[in-house]
């Protein structure tokens, strides 16, 4: 490893943190070979090629005996010089270190900083060896999730550490939140491990020190010591996981299959998970292919259901999951509404990542209306698969009057007259038809209809615009929705 330990790598070791560059060129790919140090700005530095030269003993900066020394440090071939202290050079020595492309750097505690290079340099074993027993000693901690041993680490390592998905998002470490891969690090590159038993495999990242090779190889020996810790924290973490997601399916099992009165232990053990068998019952059903494993994507849900601002309870059921919102009163109108919004804001933000169908069933009372909300939004959810124009979403309330519009729709003498009055939006750019079905089933909101579509809310804006241009129409008006809609639905079915 000797001779390929470069100045920049050791500007970004952390030991290197109150090292500072006071003139010269910026340090370069200049390879350190060895530690020369010598006592004062009087010394003969001797043979330093390739050396940095460190002067223990600090001295004014407007010595002249230091320019005597810089001349003598590049003619003996030295790659940079250490200097006690961080105070900045005279002028006159920056010019001379600039002219003679000498690195000068500064430290507080010079004689430190060049035991460390020296260690780096002479001492890989050693670097390794201590750097793997720290890391042992924080993995045998026997307490702590995944999340507390990748911040651990990053703190034993000091160095920026990331749990990485099969797909290389981020899922743990630095700066996850919102990052799908890690952030670059100046000077470092991503040093990986896979933690799992086969492919696909989560992986263990670090960014790795360019031009410290012993640093280097003793964080490749780390990393292969904490994927072991990690691999095994997963599969603790799992077996909880799916533990608790096998009471909390069999608890609601228990409950819809009471019905009303609940019985008063079961009613205790719904207490005790934080559940409220009172009130009023808003039910929700996401439904996946049976390929998609709902204990692990959970996590997925749950971020969804927060995003949207969607108070709910989740549970593990079947291919998917079984999800209520409850009210201590009857809902508003208002309530509802936005009750919907967030339901179809969580289905919009789940469809990036899996497959879903969302129902939403109305509202009930009780605990047998759980049971029958939560069957409505099951309906709702299969019927969902099919309706790719409204997102996969379909809401029990508008379902009634949609079946009925559309089996009239789906007449013989409708569908003519439906075609004239949209063919003017055939061919254009933007799928105006699709847009203008979107915007209508969402009640005209911007919003929602972009949510469903997937694009800006201005660009719906802009269609809709473009919608009333092209076809000479008035959305205010209700007779005038009302054809639009009718005609959009057959054209659509029929398509």
């Amino acid at each position: 490893m000797t001779g390929d330990l470069r100045l920049p790598g050791l500007l970004a070791h952390p030991d290197w943190a109150a090292v500072t560059t006071l003139g010269g060129p910026a340090p370069d790919g200049a390879g350190i070979e060895r530690v020369v140090t010598v006592a004062d700005l009087h010394a003969d530095p001797g043979d330093a090629r390739a050396a940095l030269l460190t002067v223990a003993v600090s001295a004014p900066r407007e010595d002249w005996h230091l320019d005597v020394l810089l001349r003598r440090a590049v003619a003996a071939g030295a790659a940079a010089v250490l200097l006690a202290g961080d105070d900045p050079l005279h002028p006159a020595s920056r010019l001379l270190a600039g002219r003679i492309g000498l690195p000068v750097l500064g430290a507080p505690d010079a004689l430190a900083a060049a035991l460390t290079a020296t260690r780096l340099l002479q001492e890989p074993d050693q670097v390794v060896a201590a750097l793997v027993g720290r890391t042992a000693t924080v993995c045998g901690v026997p307490h702590g999730g995944v999340d507390d041993l990748v911040a651990d680490l990053a703190r034993t390592w000091r160095r920026p550490v990331w749990l990485l998905d099969p797909g290389g998002s981020v899922v743990a470490g630095a700066d996850a939140t919102g990052s799908r891969t890690p952030p670059p690090v100046p000077g470092a590159a991503l040093l990986e491990v896979a933690f799992g038993s086969g492919p696909p495999d989560g992986r263990l990242a670090v960014a790795e020190p360019e031009g410290v090779p012993a640093e280097t190889a003793a964080l490749r020996a780390a990393l292969a010591v904490a994927a072991n810790s990690v691999r095994q924290r997963l599969a603790e973490q799992r077996l909880a996981v799916e533990r608790d997601a096998r009471l909390r399916t069999a608890l609601l099992a228990e409950i819809l299959q009471a019905g009303d009165p609940v019985p008063g232990g079961l009613r205790r053990r719904a207490l005790d998970a934080g559940w409220s068998l009172d009130g009023w019952h808003a039910g929700l059903r996401i439904d996946v292919p049976s390929s998609v494993d709902v204990v692990a994507a959970r996590e997925q849900v749950l971020r969804a259901v927060e995003t949207a601002r969607l108070r709910a309870v989740v549970v593990e059921q079947g291919p998917g999951w079984s999800a209520w919102t409850t009210f201590d009163h009857q809902p508003t109108a208002g309530e509802l509404q936005q009750h919907a919004t967030a339901a179809r804001r969580t289905q919009w933000l789940l469809r990036e990542s899996l497959p879903t169908s969302t129902g939403v069933g109305r509202v009930h009372r009780g605990a047998g209306g759980l049971a029958r909300t939560l069957g409505e939004a099951g309906d709702a959810a299969r019927l969902a698969a099919e309706r790719t124009t409204s997102g996969r979403f379909v809401h029990v309330d508008r379902l009634g009057l949609g079946a009925l519009l559309l089996a009239w729709t789906r007449t013989d003498t409708f569908l003519p007259a439906a075609r004239s009055m949209l063919e003017p939006l055939q061919g254009r750019p933007g799928d105006l038809l699709t847009t203008l079905t979107a915007y209508l089933d969402a009640e005209s909101s911007l919003t929602e209809t972009a949510a469903v579509l997937g694009v800006h809310r201005n660009t719906v804006a802009t269609r809709i615009e473009r919608v009333r241009h092209v076809l000479g129409v008035d959305l205010a008006d209700p007779d005038e929705r009302l054809a639009l809609h009718l005609a959009c639905r057959s054209v659509l079915f029929h398509s």
